[in-house]
């Protein structure tokens, strides 16, 4: 399955941690895009697209997941912390290809220096979707890795 048997273990603190970044990841990557409005960021005419919020949601509850199984509470200190691991790096990838699919098209500087304004909104705009999709993909993977080697790879205490 996805590993899910690991959650019911979280002590609340952890769970307090996995909130927080998923706070932390709607803002990070709603204000820049504009999908939470804001007056700092804008736009530029093209609206936010309906599939743009789901996508942004649950992008921001898996980051918060996937953030809190690299939670280690104090008392753990004595076990060597993970690295930036395989899932870690996808995990990653799946992030910023979501600010990639909700962002808009013509306010993505490096898309428009690569297709030019038009080419943004003829060939970028609609493969936003199935970036988004592959986004979703990449963060559940990681998570469903990290959740499952929680499980599989549990250290007795003392």
């Amino acid at each position: 399955m996805l590993g899910l048997a690991a959650l019911k273990d979280w002590p609340s603190l952890r769970w307090w941690f996995a909130v927080a970044m998923a706070v932390l990841s709607a803002l990070a990557i709603g204000l820049p895009t504009d999908v939470i409005p804001n007056p700092v960021f804008g736009r530029q005419g093209t609206p936010v697209e309906p599939w743009a919020v789901p996508v942004l949601a649950i992008t921001a509850v898996l980051s918060g997941l996937l953030a809190a199984t690299y939670f280690r509470p104090v008392s753990d200190a004595s076990i060597a912390s993970d690295d930036l691991d395989g899932p870690g790096r996808f995990g990653g990838l799946g992030s910023l290809l979501s600010f990639f699919a909700v962002g808009c098209p013509i306010c993505n500087k490096l898309v428009v220096i690569a297709l030019g304004t038009s080419g943004a909104l003829t060939w970028f705009a609609p493969v936003q979707p199935y970036l988004g999709v592959v986004a979703l993909g990449l963060l559940l993977w990681a998570l469903r890795v990290r959740l499952r080697g929680e499980v599989a790879c549990t250290i007795a205490t003392a």
